[in-house]
């Protein structure tokens, strides 16, 4: 089965060759790799052109953001499944895309698979400061302010054809958008997969600064409202709320 990992770039100079390496050094053989650089102009795209024979596309173009990137590469997909990893994280270990792979081969029903994801400061890459916990999906947790985890979230290619990409009318919470459209509007067939997929340097658009935070929670309140959820505003300090657990799970990931 192949799978698409599609990482989105923007002058991360310092960062996109551990991305790029940790997809290398994955031991599922056949994956593309797909590189949409947003026109960096730090010295990203000398280091991405280093590995150009193990990148299956390279793409280094202005962009409409960081979705419109996102949405580029799914365009220059060919695997059955599709897998977004972003230039500041990495893979926990070498065989997290074999067993997503071995999850579809023993459901030829699932849509998408999803698991956890740890921050880590750049200074300090190996010391856990969130831990992203997942669990099943069920009915209602949209509600609560809940997603999977969207750098673990691995779903079929075709989910994208029948309903849709990133929307570009949302600038950071589109991820929250799409899931929500197809896991709770669409009842695509999912499964978590329990244990950390992903490492994640904080300092992303979503939590960069406190702008962005109250920016994002009203784009999800708006998403939620799009989708035809019944919320109130308070959604969105349930939103908040349901992230602070994280910062007291970290003492049980063990790297």
């Amino acid at each position: 089965m192949k799978v698409s990992v599609i990482t989105v770039v923007f002058n991360a100079v310092d960062t996109v060759e551990d991305t790029i390496k940790s997809v290398i050094d994955q031991d599922h053989e056949d994956i593309e790799h797909i590189i949409i650089d947003g026109g960096s102009t730090d010295g990203t795209v000398d280091v991405v052109d280093r590995y150009r024979d193990k990148l299956a596309v390279i793409v280094s173009e202005p962009d409409n953001g960081i979705y419109d990137a996102m949405n580029k590469g799914i365009d220059f997909a060919t695997g059955t499944v599709v897998g977004i990893l972003n230039s500041d994280d990495w893979y926990e270990n070498n065989s997290v895309i074999s067993r997503v792979v071995a999850a579809f081969e023993n459901d030829i029903d699932l849509d998408a698979v999803y698991g956890d994801i740890v921050f880590v400061t750049k200074d300090k890459p190996h010391v856990p400061v969130r831990y992203w916990e997942s669990q099943p999906y069920r009915e209602g947790l949209f509600e609560k302010g809940w997603m999977p985890a969207h750098p673990s979230f691995f779903v079929k290619r075709d989910c994208y054809s029948r309903f849709g990409k990133f929307d570009l009318d949302l600038k950071i919470q589109s991820d929250f958008d799409l899931t929500m459209r197809f896991m709770l509007v669409k009842k695509i067939k999912t499964q978590y997969l329990p244990g950390v997929m992903v490492i994640m340097r904080m300092g992303g658009v979503t939590n960069n600064r406190i702008s962005n935070v109250i920016k994002g929670n009203l784009e999800a309140y708006s998403a939620c409202k799009k989708n035809g959820l019944s919320v109130t505003p308070l959604f969105m300090l349930r939103k908040v709320l349901s992230r602070l657990p994280q910062f007291f799970h970290k003492s049980r990931y063990r790297n």
